[in-house]
């Protein structure tokens, strides 16, 4: 993983991060939020991944069905956001769109992605810090605004 911070105003950065073959982009943009500090922060990102998976998150189980996608696809859409947990470590929330060697599409909550040939992110952090609660009720973490 590289990553650059492009711009810093009024307590705002914004990076670009890129990760290389074979990096797993959930995991890699995790550490990168814990080594700069990330509370808070919108995200988008291209590129492509040689195999993923994505989730549709079911409301009666309270858990994700896991949708496989094992076969190179391109990331032509991925929009999410950083926040911090119960325990105080970053917490990703990432929705994508990836286009497949057929023209289909599959989509949905980015559960895990590995990288191939690479992946651009631009990290564009708010000046508040934002905190992602366990809802048990929903059986997921969301943004908690009065935290």
């Amino acid at each position: 993983m590289k990553s650059k911070l492009v711009a810093e105003t009024s307590g705002q950065r914004t990076f670009v991060v890129v990760l290389e073959p074979g990096e797993e982009a959930i995991a890699a943009l995790t550490a990168f939020a814990g080594q700069n500090g990330i509370a808070g922060a919108s995200l988008t990102a291209i590129g492509a991944f040689e195999r993923a998976a994505v989730g549709w998150f079911d409301f009666q189980s309270k858990s994700y069905r896991k949708i496989p996608v094992d076969e190179q696809c391109e990331v032509l859409s991925a929009i999410g956001d950083i926040a911090v947990d119960d325990s105080g470590k970053p917490s990703l929330h990432v929705h994508t769109v990836l286009g497949l060697r057929n023209g289909t599409t599959r989509g949905g909550h980015l559960l895990e992605g590995v990288v191939q040939p690479t992946l651009e992110i631009t990290v564009l952090e708010t000046p508040g810090h934002l905190r992602r609660r366990k809802r048990s009720d929903l059986g997921i973490a969301l943004i908690d605004l009065e935290a």
